[in-house]
């Protein structure tokens, strides 16, 4: 069982950046996969990014590739998402994902109750 608890969330103004943290419980969390998704209003949750356990492998939806970065420390049993150039349409409830396995899957088995993040303009 994982537990994860995202934080840094926040309103920000257009062109700034946040960074949010994923706590995660457990003692199986350099062998989990993780990542980043979003839901904004109205619209269906979306991929972020993941990264997986070892950290080598990462991957990015492209709306957001060259702005923000996932990273992780196995060590503080925390992944990151920096983001940087933040736009309104990065506004969304940013959910945590934790996975069973060690490469970036399809789906993931654990999730958090979210951070906001908001844009404004």
């Amino acid at each position: 069982q994982v537990q994860v608890a995202e934080s840094g969330g926040g309103l920000v103004q257009a062109g700034g950046s946040l960074r949010l943290s994923c706590a995660a419980s457990g003692r199986t969390f350099s062998s989990n996969a993780m990542a980043w998704f979003r839901q904004a209003p109205g619209k269906e949750r979306e991929f972020v990014a993941a990264i997986s356990s070892s950290g080598y492998n990462t991957r990015y939806a492209d709306s957001v590739k060259g702005r923000f970065t996932i990273s992780r420390d196995n060590a503080k049993n925390t992944v990151y998402l920096q983001m940087n150039s933040l736009t309104p349409d990065d506004t969304a409830l940013y959910y945590c994902a934790a996975s069973i396995t060690t490469y970036i899957p399809v789906g993931y088995d654990y999730w958090g109750q979210g951070t906001q993040v908001t844009v404004s303009s």
